[in-house]
């Protein structure tokens, strides 16, 4: 992993981490590749060097009308005066942020050889090199939960660890204030969700467990109060089902009196993740909104329904669903 990186050889990384044959073996070499770009780092001989870093921001966002949002940030200025007032980055003060809430296209492993040659190239500069936004697009009516990233430098020793927040601290609300205020647009309901910051790495990884957690609270708020409101207590049918894109977990809230009325989740399964972690997720979110019927279903389910060609839920009064397991 060390040569690799030195070598810019994303290409090669990426084509072992997709050769994982399990999920425990993709995370052992996701901590292996982790290791390795602090090793690259820490390995400079300069008593300065950049330290990249970026802070997930999960932005919930509705409008009436179908709009898009720029994602180019007006102050850059005062968010990073924010963050050096509360300490953020272990008290480090020299450090900068783009301008711009970036895709994770901008992160990851296909991004981490470009960020050394940056790094390389820096000679004691917080400037960053050319991070594009990404432009956020908000469907008409509908609430949705959208990852971005602050991307950042700062200039520290090599083994400074800068990095130690697994939470927001002080700083969080502030920021999320200052974020929302800075995206608000005429029409749209807008709502910053920062998390905190992390190597280009990790933080792709943990805005995407945010990004899955904030929607699928918005969707279970908004299914069971709906259901309850028009037909009483919904049931939960949780299967699994295998996409081309991997797989994924699938969420159904129905009710016996609503034979047409149904509400389904579709819980994206990375390759980092336990199953039975995310089971336990959707379940423990079940139960805080008092959903006392909770079943699942044993086996991998196909992506599309064979008769009807749509996206393949489940209700709880279908065939099946009674000889699946409950969950209490």
């Amino acid at each position: 992993m060390v040569d690799a990186l030195r070598g810019g050889q994303a290409a090669v990384i990426e084509t072992t981490l997709n050769a994982a044959a399990t999920a425990a073996v993709y995370r052992h070499l996701w901590r292996a590749l982790g290791a390795a770009w602090q090793e690259v780092g820490a390995g400079a001989d300069e008593r300065l060097v950049a330290h990249a870093f970026a802070l997930p921001v999960v932005v919930v966002a509705a409008a009436a009308e179908a709009m898009e949002l720029s994602g180019v940030l007006s102050d850059i200025t005062r968010i990073v005066d924010l963050l050096q007032a509360h300490g953020a980055l272990a008290g480090n003060r020299n450090f900068g942020l783009a301008n711009v809430l970036a895709g994770a296209d901008a992160l990851g492993p296909g991004a981490m050889s470009r960020w050394l040659d940056w790094r390389r190239a820096s000679d004691r500069r917080t400037i960053l090199p050319d991070v594009r936004p990404s432009p956020i697009a908000i469907a008409a009516g509908q609430e949705g939960a959208h990852l971005r990233f602050l991307v950042g430098t700062a200039l520290a020793a090599p083994r400074a660890v800068l990095l130690g927040e697994r939470s927001p601290g002080a700083w969080g609300m502030p920021l999320a204030q200052d974020l929302s205020r800075q995206l608000a647009a005429e029409g749209a309901q807008l709502l910053a969700l920062p998390r905190a910051p992390a190597d280009p790495l990790d933080a792709v990884r943990q805005g995407r467990l945010a990004q899955r957690e904030v929607a699928l609270q918005l969707f279970a708020s908004s299914a069971i109060r709906k259901l309850r409101a028009d037909f009483g207590e919904p049931s939960a049918v949780i299967s699994s089902h295998r996409t081309d894109a991997g797989g994924e977990l699938r969420l159904s809230l129905s009710s016996p009196f609503g034979e047409r009325d149904a509400e389904g989740f579709r819980c994206p399964l990375y390759p980092f993740d336990s199953l039975e972690d995310v089971l336990n997720t959707i379940v423990d979110l079940l139960r805080a909104c008092r959903i006392r019927d909770i079943k699942s279903l044993a086996q991998v389910h196909p992506d599309r329904d064979p008769e009807t060609g749509s996206t393949l839920l489940f209700r709880a009064d279908a065939p099946g669903a009674a000889d699946s397991a409950s969950l209490h």
